[in-house]
């Protein structure tokens, strides 16, 4: 495998390309042609929206192939794009199509990152990180770029994101910018140029002053390897909702930009091997058994020590350790107020982004729930796995309405969770203090599907640097996996799905989200989860640790009421004697087993004992606190 530090140039790279069949290329086609009109839930809605019809292209493109022959076939590359650009079309980041070897598993990059910020009322770019071993003075970090290939770099910026178009417009304008130096060629064709020529002044340069230029090579690297296997059968692919772009792309910035730290980053050790600190030191990371998924810290904002939690996937294999490594996290850091940053957050295992929102707040958490467009072929599936016939996948709920559309003439199935709901609420509240959420156009799937959640049950403030999330609404399913599904319980010797060649593949939004609470009903799709604070990006933030952004925050956070809620209980004779500390709130109540037993009023800080009959062994008591007759805050006890 080339080093990160060398690489390939895009032609000889290409020179490697090239060996699908015509036969091969109508058999793609065919395939994403079935996909797209069975089992694409956005059909209808992209359609409209943005006035695209993917189905009459790939027949157009079916109808070219057929009229071509062996010896007159055009360029293997011109068809990778075609295909490309018709899925593009919907502007639906969960619906691609995956190039087949050599692009798989490969990344075309320029050996910097570029972040817009704003400055002196003006945008800017600034180069944030430059890959070690690349040196050209005096380009580097803090350097402005103000021009790409001659274009000034707004409208470059622009123009890229067209091509890689998000659901809205701050997503496709977070995506231009992110493509104009990293690509995925599993999603994207290299780059059309050879070379880059990029105009850029010095930090120290005033705006009049004359600009440098510098020439830099595309190069192609082997890319990280992803965490699962997305076409298994298993409770991660079946409940994907993963921007595969932003996935190989954060990954390829480990790779390019902290090498030295990826076997630390994905090594991880159990909690009992980590150091236990007795108090977190501001600044200082707080060791996790996640260190590629988490970064905890205490951080100063506004005045105040807080917690700061950076959630960089949501792509894990097991939900349930996920969310207690978050809730062992909050429970080292700060409990005077917490910033959950997710900026940049691709998504993932649905279940862990939604497992996690009841450790914030006291109210029971509704899933979202999701719908499967009423088509033949997904009626088809359900049938197959009404029973749960796998152990991993139960389509049976949704059987019923898919059934009744085909007398009804219904769009969609019955809006119903993926997430268990017993799973959302089952460890109830863990963390009292206030908590600010951070986004930004880059969250996608699973992390549109956590801020809606945040939302949707009013847990705090949303402080985004952009004005809504990347707007990605559904669970995601590749070609592979339904392939798989319609080989079990059972071969099914009449599945329309045949293997994609040479590693091909392609996946497409199967279930639509919509939210709940105050816009239930509403898709995420396309709309995304709104701001409710605004925060644009300085050159203190990109170049020195998220200065001004983390400022903002505290600044939330202090505006939030403080609250306290601590219990311990001793059992002696027959008896259980509460104590309970509290502070935000004037009433305690006491349930168990789901019966109120008792209530006290409190004064704010002031400690009460509270004695009961004890606990039936597995029974659960549940302190409720409550402010001016609203529930604020909660804990939970098993005897």
């Amino acid at each position: 495998m080339p080093t990160p530090a060398v690489g390939t140039s895009v032609p000889v790279f290409l020179a490697s390309a090239g060996t699908l069949t015509l036969e091969q290329r109508r058999l793609i086609v065919e395939q994403a042609l079935l996909l797209l009109e069975q089992h694409y839930v956005h059909l209808q809605l992209k359609s409209a929206m943005h006035a695209v019809n993917p189905l009459q292209r790939l027949r157009l493109l079916r109808a070219r192939l057929d009229r071509q022959t062996p010896t007159t076939v055009e360029p293997e590359w011109q068809f990778h794009r075609e295909v490309a650009a018709i899925f593009h079309s919907v502007r639906d980041l969960h619906t691609n199509y995956a190039l087949p070897q050599p692009f798989a598993g490969t990344i075309a990059h320029l050996p910097f990152l570029l972040e817009r910020v704003r400055d002196g009322g003006l945008d800017r770019y600034l180069v944030t990180h430059v890959r070690d071993g690349f040196a050209a003075p005096p380009f580097g970090v803090g350097a402005r770029v103000t021009h790409w290939n001659g274009v000034p770099i707004a409208r470059a910026v622009e123009l890229n994101g067209l091509r890689f178009a998000g659901s809205n417009r701050a997503a496709t304008l977070a995506r231009g910018l992110e493509s104009l130096t990293i690509r995925p060629l599993r999603l994207h064709l290299p780059p059309d140029e050879d070379w880059v020529v990029v105009t850029y002044r010095t930090p120290q340069q005033p705006d009049d002053a004359q600009p440098h230029e510098l020439r830099v090579e595309w190069r192609v690297v082997d890319n990280l390897p992803p965490v699962g296997d997305l076409d298994a059968i298993s409770t991660f692919a079946a409940n994907a909702a993963l921007d595969l772009d932003a996935d190989e792309r954060n990954r390829a910035k480990k790779l390019l930009f902290a090498p030295t730290r990826v076997v630390e980053l994905e090594g991880g050790q159990t909690s009992a091997e980590l150091p236990q600190p007795v108090a977190v030191d501001v600044d200082q990371d707080v060791p996790t058994t996640m260190p590629g998924v988490f970064r905890a810290r205490a951080v100063a904002a506004a005045g105040r020590t807080v917690g700061l939690l950076r959630i960089f996937t949501f792509a894990v294999d097991n939900p349930v350790a996920f969310r207690d490594e978050f809730v062992r996290l909050v429970g080292l850091l700060p409990q005077d107020g917490l910033i959950v940053d997710v900026r940049g957050n691709g998504g993932g295992h649905i279940f862990a982004a939604e497992f996690t929102l009841q450790t914030l707040t006291p109210r029971r958490i509704e899933p979202e729930p999701v719908q499967f467009a009423a088509t033949p072929q997904n009626l088809r599936l359900c049938q197959r796995h009404r029973d749960n016939p796998t152990g991993r996948l139960d389509l049976g709920p949704w059987l019923e309405s898919l059934e009744r559309a085909t007398e009804t003439g219904a769009v969609y199935s019955a809006a119903l969770p993926i997430t268990p709901v017993d799973g959302a609420n089952d460890i109830g509240q863990q963390y009292h203090g206030p908590a600010v959420l951070v986004t930004d156009a880059r969250c996608y799937s699973a992390t549109d599907i956590f801020a809606a959640g945040w939302a949707d049950h009013e847990i705090g403030p949303i402080l985004g640097v952009d004005d809504t999330t990347g707007a990605g609404g559904a669970n995601v399913w590749t070609h592979g996996l339904l392939s798989r599904l319609f080989a079990e319980p059972t071969v099914d010797t009449s599945a329309p799905y045949q293997a994609l060649p040479n590693g091909a593949n392609m996946r497409v939004s199967i279930r639509r989200t919509l939210r709940v609470g105050r816009l239930a009903g509403t898709p995420v799709e396309d709309y995304g989860v709104r701001r409710t604070d605004p925060h644009d990006m300085t050159p203190r933030d990109v170049l020195h640790g998220n200065a001004d952004l983390l400022e903002e925050a505290g600044k939330l956070l202090a505006a939030r009421p403080q609250r306290r809620l601590q219990v311990s209980s001793a059992a002696a004779d027959g008896a259980l004697t509460l104590s309970v500390d509290s502070a935000g709130m004037d009433r305690i109540d006491l349930v168990v087993g789901g019966r109120p037993m008792a209530t006290v009023d409190v004064d704010d800080g002031v400690p009460v004992e509270v004695t009961l009959p004890a606990l039936v062994p597995g029974t659960q008591l549940r302190v409720d606190g409550y402010q001016g007759g609203a529930l604020v805050a909660s804990r939970r006890l098993t005897g």
